[in-house]
């Protein structure tokens, strides 16, 4: 069953006659290809794609399984999604409503004649698990991330800003193959490493700092994130203590993360190493979050979530410490789960680096 079958496959419970998909990502996932405007409508036996002139031609030659029209001030969207559904016998429309702003709403309650029926939970729900080809794509955007940051490791040198750092991880993630990137890199040195997600700024490295990257790439559309925290020159005591305690932290969690444990267990394991070592007010955020055609997707290894995870998740493992005014540490990979435990994505060595 290909993806857009999976999406057919929701109107076959009654829930609604077509499927109105607004969003970047449930478009590319239902076309496997990332068309950067448009919209779709899925029925149940033929699905359309409305896109403008400037993407029509991709559209018509990359999207399979689609009708194609291009959209025009002759044939505006909510022109071509009507004649759709007249088409398609269409009386209630199911839509994305997690990623449609109100003014959004609103135009299309106005304009369509369908009923709209909230839909995101049945339409996310697919991404959740990942095939096989999915994974391989995120190999791959992992690969790339994992050799830029083995050509920073060679770059990082004091005098160096976080920006310069910032704009030496986008180009090498790019130079290296990545289609584009996850997200904008979290870049932080010194005492800044104490904020989870600081912005790369004009502070200057220096000896005895602690420097934090995120960073990530897409391939097809599909993520890399992860996270290393490495020292330049040398380390203070602390500094070890609280490193060696977040890796030992994300080390127990990924041995016991395998299918049927919650990732409100796999969190826990994380969280009370921390707060064992003294630390436990210094890691606010949760162990991990899902990872694929977005950076953030459910379901997470967070406190939150009492369910069970399934075997084919792809998740994050990032545990910290983040000393206010001090210095922080963050170690992050990426997991696969499977039936007895986990693939861990991410190769690059987690020990306490020294550069």
């Amino acid at each position: 069953m290909n993806n857009l079958e999976k999406m057919q496959g929701i109107l076959t419970g009654g829930k609604a006659d077509a499927l109105l998909l607004t969003s970047q990502v449930s478009r590319h996932y239902a076309a496997c290809y990332d068309v950067a405007e448009g919209v779709a409508v899925v029925g149940r036996e033929k699905s359309f794609y409305f896109t403008d002139s400037r993407y029509i031609e991709v559209a018509q030659n990359e999207l399979k399984g689609f009708t194609v029209l291009e959209t025009n001030r002759e044939h505006t969207y909510p022109a071509r999604i009507n004649a759709a559904l007249e088409e398609l016998g269409a009386k209630t429309l199911g839509i994305e409503e997690a990623y449609l702003t109100h003014s959004e709403y609103l135009h299309y309650e106005e304009t369509l004649h369908a009923q709209l029926v909230p839909c995101q939970k049945e339409v996310s729900a697919f991404r959740q698990i990942k095939e096989d080809w999915e994974i391989d794509y995120m190999v791959k955007a992992q690969e790339i991330t994992d050799q830029t940051f083995d050509e920073m490791c060679t770059l990082l040198k004091p005098g160096m800003t976080e920006k310069e750092v910032a704009a030496e991880l986008i180009y090498r993630l790019l130079k290296n193959g990545a289609d584009g990137l996850s997200f904008d890199p979290i870049v932080v040195s010194g005492p800044n490493t104490s904020k989870p997600h600081g912005v790369p700024g004009d502070r200057k490295l220096e000896y005895g700092d602690f420097v934090t990257m995120d960073f990530g790439c897409t391939v097809s559309g599909y993520c890399s994130d992860m996270t290393r925290t490495v020292a330049l020159g040398f380390v203070s005591e602390e500094m070890s203590q609280v490193y060696e305690t977040v890796l030992r932290a994300q080390e127990t969690a990924i041995a016991m993360t395998k299918a049927g444990v919650t990732g409100q267990a796999v969190d826990g394991t994380a969280r009370k190493i921390i707060a064992d070592a003294g630390y436990g007010a210094f890691f606010g955020h949760g162990y991990g979050h899902s990872v694929g055609l977005e950076i953030h997707e459910a379901p997470n290894c967070n406190a939150s979530n009492d369910q069970p995870l399934a075997a084919g998740v792809v998740c994050s493992a990032e545990p910290g410490i983040y000393l206010p005014g001090k210095f922080g540490v963050r170690i992050e990979d990426v997991v696969v789960v499977t039936e007895d435990g986990c693939r861990v994505l991410t190769k690059s060595p987690k020990n306490l680096m020294i550069l």
